[in-house]
């Protein structure tokens, strides 16, 4: 079994990194100009897009499957496995051109830590681009069996009660495991904890472990709770491991999760191909999102080449029904994973907005990096919208806002976009204080 820490950035060096990259990285010039097409030709009918073995990767598998990749010309679009989203910084930063890949199923923030560089080996930036958003929601915070009496849910109270109890007694940290440093399971955890009076920093230790190993790592003792995307919730379930503490959703409805991104050099050399791209995995999320296609999806995800996994791991939680291992049950849930509804695909800015704030509230970011300008070189919603455009999208469905307005927590925090530092001064544990 691979140790949990693998291949991933300490928290010291992300911060250093970030640190010392401030706002002047997002200013230099290592940024590709955006240029307008010439004419509809396909630059290039290949790309190599990266994902990992989860559910909202779903997408992607579907536009391959499928043939959506195919119908908008893009007939050599390679969509490649990676083992952890430590292997996803790598490959991309590497870039196909050596033997890496072009784009990724992406952590939402990750575009940002490798763009400015605070992720990366000697913290080189390496500018990305978010296209489209993957999918709202879908995530969960699984518990071990040890905790099953208290029935931990979204009032984590007892829970954190019980964890200090636990490093009391056995004088080792308790573990919650999410996926990337600074990435969406990092900061749902955090939050949640947070809520709870429970500070992720100080009272517990956070590990970095892959998805398709968080079940096997439960199994052995190596963490008591972990935030990650399916199967692997369910499948906690089922090997009788541990149970479903709450969904995402839960904590904050609909929020965003993961990106579909491409290197910023790609999407310069390349505009029409970009676009082709985002036509195709933007038809394979309507498809996804239909009810009567869900049982499909979930035969897909499950192959081989795909998650590898029993499709009973699977296909309850992408038909939207949850049975969280403590009596608790909900048929089509509204907490559901969201792949077109909603508004799912659109990248709105101000959700990029709230991970870069809540990087800042943990240290992940420097207090001083200008978040106007980093948003505005790597969100391209400009393109989403043209590739909506083309593809004939209702225009109810294309959102006339690069907000999608206040947003409401479960702890009854509000982030307004307009305001974000009113939002980080209203949350009492965090890492840096913001800047003056």
């Amino acid at each position: 079994m691979d140790s949990p820490k693998t291949n991933t950035p300490s928290r010291r060096t992300v911060i250093k990194g970030a640190a010392a990259l401030g706002a002047a990285g997002v200013a230099g010039g290592f940024w590709p100009r955006h240029v307008l097409a010439q004419g509809t030709a396909l630059e290039t009918k290949a790309a190599k897009i990266g994902f990992i073995a989860l559910t909202d990767a779903a997408p992607l598998f579907v536009a391959d499957e499928k043939g959506f990749f195919k119908k908008h010309g893009m007939t050599e679009v390679e969509v490649l496995k990676q083992s952890s989203w430590g292997a996803t910084r790598d490959n991309l930063v590497l870039g196909s051109r050596s033997n890496g890949i072009d784009g990724a199923h992406i952590l939402t923030p990750m575009p940002y830590l490798i763009s400015t560089g605070a992720v990366t080996a000697n913290n080189v930036p390496v500018p990305i681009n978010i296209l489209a958003r993957l999918n709202l929601g879908g995530q969960c915070i699984s518990v071990a069996n040890e905790y099953k009496d208290l029935k931990v849910g979204l009032d984590n109270k007892e829970f954190g009660k019980a964890l200090l109890a636990k490093r009391l007694k056995t004088g080792k940290a308790v573990n919650a495991a999410m996926t990337f440093p600074g990435g969406t399971h990092d900061m749902w955890m955090r939050y949640w904890m947070a809520a709870g009076a429970v500070d992720p920093n100080r009272d517990i230790n956070t590990i970095v472990v892959p998805p398709p190993q968080m079940v096997a790592n439960m199994k052995v003792g190596s963490m008591d709770t972990f935030c990650v995307c399916e199967p692997w919730n369910r499948q906690l379930i089922n090997q009788k491991i541990g149970y479903t503490a709450l969904t995402t959703s839960e904590l904050w409805m609909n929020h965003p999760e993961k990106a579909f991104a491409m290197r910023a050099d790609y999407v310069q050399a390349n505009p029409n191909a970009t676009k082709a791209l985002l036509k195709a995995v933007m038809e394979a999320q309507m498809w996804c999102e239909d009810p009567k296609n869900r049982a499909e999806v979930a035969e897909i995800c499950a192959r081989r080449r795909w998650i590898n996994a029993p499709v009973e791991d699977v296909i309850d939680r992408v038909k939207g029904d949850f049975d969280y291992g403590t009596g608790r049950v909900e048929a089509n849930s509204r907490f559901q994973m969201r792949f077109w509804k909603d508004h799912a695909s659109y990248p709105f800015q101000s959700h990029d907005l709230w991970f870069l704030t809540e990087n800042i509230r943990w240290g992940y970011l420097p207090p001083n990096i200008d978040t106007k300008a980093l948003i505005a070189k790597v969100n391209r919603e400009d393109l989403w919208k043209a590739a909506a455009t083309e593809l004939g999208v209702d225009k109810k469905d294309i959102p006339t806002s690069t907000s999608r307005g206040i947003e409401k927590f479960f702890d009854g925090k509000v982030f307004d976009p307009a305001n974000p530092k009113k939002y980080l001064d209203s949350l009492s544990i965090k890492y840096l204080k913001t800047a003056a």
